[in-house]
């Protein structure tokens, strides 16, 4: 009973480990294009993610109820393979946090308790029709929902900003991009943070602590909130950089477009049960907003690589938590072999992050840009059938414009240098 009980607390404390890798991973979700567009300034945008992760993570627990219940069966299941699941999410949460690539820690969750789980019980053990309808078809189907909302939503506000007011305009875009932020954090909490109420319930229920379809205690949805808005703090700044310049270029209105849009279906799935990948759809959505603008690129390497890691991420984290289950069903050396492996592969990983660092300091540094990237088949057809804005549209405000007004030369002086092309 006492190696049960010390193994539940270990599992607990690598369960709330995996929250905040979740946090740190996933801040770029709610705030990577806030920060890009100059909306907040960096470490006040993930210090207001973060309380609103916190707040998020109270006020559901359906998505944990999924997890906990119903991914695998849980009768037979044994504490062990929970700790297995969890060093594959982990190790993969890390290394796509290391190439920059904005992959799902839930799908690296699920794979990693889908492979373990069957390394230990065979397939019997997975339900597959809840892996389908509540994991695979949401996983297809969210980032072509948002995006799609978010390529409209941003058509629709740059019509609804054609008037000369260009550069008030532009700022209630801005506010309006906060407050959308806002949501999507919130809407974070309220998916994500309960993975890991599921995933901690799942091993209590396992080691026989509560009954099979408890709802998570309190003091675990205390712990799991706390340990996400943790890690969103710190800020996941390679990720940020990633899908705030690295994808497309996004001025205000198609942050606005973009946050709103994605957390509109976040919160949807939420309340359905659906364990959304919250990057997925933000993703989707940031895509859709760049190609919703006249002349907007969306970077398709980028895009390439990213959709590349997320077809990956199921069965890379499920390969490595078999082989951690593996592991531990040698015994207690087995348990003790996977916990060094993870600490010393967590290790080298942030060793090698330290060789070119990226923080709050120069995450939109210009010489981190993804290079400039000729527009591709897809925009160039949308392009060609989008309406130019109207003239003096808030499609031509820039940042320097919302800092200051510099005074137009006279159109008489003929010593005057023709006034630059407006960005669109």
């Amino acid at each position: 009973m006492e190696h049960i009980t010390l193994l539940l607390a270990i599992v607990v404390v690598t369960a709330l480990v995996f929250d905040f890798t979740n946090g740190f991973h996933d801040t770029a979700n709610a705030m990577a294009t806030t920060i890009s567009t100059g909306a907040l300034k960096p470490k006040t945008a993930v210090a207001m993610s973060a309380v609103l992760n916190l707040v998020g993570a109270f006020l559901s627990v359906e998505v944990a109820k999924t997890i906990s219940g119903g991914i695998i069966n849980e009768e037979g299941i044994r504490t062990e393979v929970i700790f297995a699941a969890l060093v594959g999410a982990i190790l993969w949460n890390l290394l796509t946090w290391l190439l920059g690539l904005p992959s799902s820690s839930s799908h690296a969750l699920f794979g990693g308790l889908i492979g373990a789980a069957v390394m230990s019980a065979g397939w019997g053990a997975v339900n597959g029709s809840t892996i389908v309808t509540k994991v695979l078809i949401p996983a297809v189907a969210a980032p072509i929902v948002a995006g799609l909302a978010a390529m409209a939503a941003t058509k629709l506000t740059y019509r609804i900003g054609a008037n000369p007011k260009t550069k008030a305009t532009a700022k209630g875009f801005r506010a309006g991009q906060i407050a959308s932020a806002g949501l999507v954090s919130l809407a974070h909490g309220t998916n994500d943070a309960q993975k890991t109420m599921g995933i901690i319930t799942l091993a209590l229920v396992t080691g026989g602590v509560l009954a099979p379809g408890s709802n998570p205690p309190m003091w675990v949805i205390v712990a799991a909130g706390l340990a996400i808005a943790l890690g969103t703090y710190l800020g996941g700044w390679r990720i940020i950089r990633t899908m705030g310049k690295g994808l497309t270029d996004l001025q205000p209105q198609q942050g606005f477009a973009a946050q709103t849009s994605a957390a509109t279906v976040i919160l949807a799935s939420s309340h359905l049960g659906f364990s959304l990948s919250t990057t997925q759809s933000c993703s989707g959505a940031v895509m859709g907003a760049g190609l919703g603008r006249k002349g907007g690129v969306v970077r398709w390497s980028t895009a390439t690589r990213m959709f590349v890691a997320w077809g990956l991420t199921l069965p890379a984290a499920g390969l490595v938590g078999a082989a951690a289950e593996f592991l531990t069903k040698q015994g207690t050396w087995g348990i003790v072999a996977v916990a060094i492996l993870l600490i010393a592969g967590s290790g080298v990983i942030w060793s090698l992050s330290r060789r070119k660092p990226v923080d709050q300091h120069n995450v939109t540094a210009d010489d981190l840009d993804a290079q400039a990237e000729p527009a591709g088949v897809v925009t160039t057809a949308i392009a060609a059938v989008t309406p130019p804005p109207p003239a003096g549209s808030v499609a031509a405000v820039t940042d320097e414009d919302l800092k200051t007004t510099i005074p137009a030369p006279s159109p008489a002086d003929p010593a005057a240098p023709p006034a630059p092309a407006a960005a669109v």
